[in-house]
């Protein structure tokens, strides 16, 4: 590791550790209860604010974006430039403002994952030797659409390579967390110091689990292909849409495989702080388990090029390892009727006053 390198990891390490302090300090969640309901929204208010005063206008100019903005619903997962304000220009002040608020949006969990992914543009950059697009742990992007508040619409997105958060908040509530996209390269880290790192360990070995829990009807089912496709389907589009449902329906599932493909949907869902969780789990439950498919492409052994998919009435998980000999994962959450809150929003501000203003996801 170079010392350009060891200081990136330091920065880093020194973020990641801020981090966790913030998430000791924050009250505990109360399981049940209107607590409960506004405890995530309230804290992305708080630290939104907080961190845009103490950005300079020059700054501000880059992180606030109009609400109604196409760029709010302008994702991506690779490495691009983007709008918003860059880490890399902020002071370190302004970066563990930053980091807190991104903690906001995830479980400690996720915000582990989430600046474990931002590390590994240094490991990249390391591996690649300049022969690749720029690497750079601080090309993350936090932009801020609208105006925080509790009695308004807005949003907010943090997003650089092989990640990509988004959420968005309607009087006091928080109304949509999706698309919400993880990736991970290399997928294992094969040498230097960090050698046998798996960032999205999780996200496979779950799904290992039930796949070879399966019979062999079970398999000639859930297998849709001998080949794993290059990417995910639903890619960034606006609108998760990837057809009907295909491969294994949990309806066909023992009562054991049922509680592994939960499992694998809980690594997904608990990325997002507690109550963020509890409602996408209700909402999947709500809307039948035994309706949900699991689905397999490519090969099944561990170390080839393979693809899942995880499809409910509600939902989309997505996952694969293609790229770079199988050591690549891009995995995302997707949400049919509310990513980015487009069709939920106007649900909500109809329902929100004569139903107590409970979580929508």
């Amino acid at each position: 590791m170079t010392t350009s390198d060891k200081g990136s990891f330091q920065r880093w390490l020194q973020r990641v550790l801020a981090g966790v302090l913030i998430f000791a300090a924050q009250p505990a969640i109360e399981q049940s209860g209107a607590s409960q309901r506004y405890q995530s929204a309230a804290v992305m208010r708080g630290t939104a604010q907080h961190f845009l005063e103490s950005l300079k206008p020059e700054q501000a100019a880059k992180a606030k974006i109009a609400f109604h903005d196409e760029e709010r619903m302008n994702w991506h997962f690779i490495p691009r430039e983007r709008k918003g304000l860059p880490v890399k220009e902020m002071d370190p002040a302004q970066q563990s403002l930053a980091h807190a608020f991104l903690s906001s949006g995830l479980s400690q969990r996720g915000y582990m994952k989430a600046t474990t992914i931002m590390s590994l543009e240094a490991v990249l950059r390391e591996l690649e030797q300049g022969k690749g697009p720029v690497r750079d742990p601080a090309l993350y992007y936090f932009s801020v659409f609208g105006e925080p508040s509790d009695d308004k619409t807005w949003g907010w997105r943090v997003e650089g390579h092989h990640l990509s958060l988004n959420f968005t908040l309607a009087e006091g509530q928080l109304v949509a967390s999706s698309p919400a996209f993880f990736g991970s390269n290399p997928a294992e880290v094969r040498e230097g110091p960090r050698k046998g790192l798996r960032t999205l360990a999780g996200e496979e070995d779950r799904a290992r689990d039930l796949l070879q829990s399966l019979d062999d009807k079970q398999l000639g089912i859930a297998v849709i292909s001998k080949e794993a496709p290059k990417e995910i389907l639903s890619a960034n589009s606006r609108k998760a849409d990837v057809g009907p449902p295909v491969g294994l329906p949990a309806a066909k599932m023992t009562k054991r495989q049922t509680d592994l493909l939960v499992l694998l949907l809980e690594e997904y869902i608990n990325n997002m702080p507690a109550d963020v969780a509890s409602a996408r789990m209700d909402q999947v439950r709500r809307a039948g388990i035994e309706k949900i498919h699991f689905a397999w492409a490519g090969v099944l052994e561990r170390g080839q090029k393979h693809y899942y998919r995880v499809q409910g009435p509600t939902f989309l998980v997505e996952y694969d390892n293609f790229q770079n000999d199988a050591n690549h994962i891009h995995a995302v959450w997707r949400n049919f009727e509310g990513d980015f809150g487009a069709d939920l929003l106007g649900q909500h501000l109809r329902e929100s006053h004569s139903k107590g203003g409970q979580h929508r996801e």
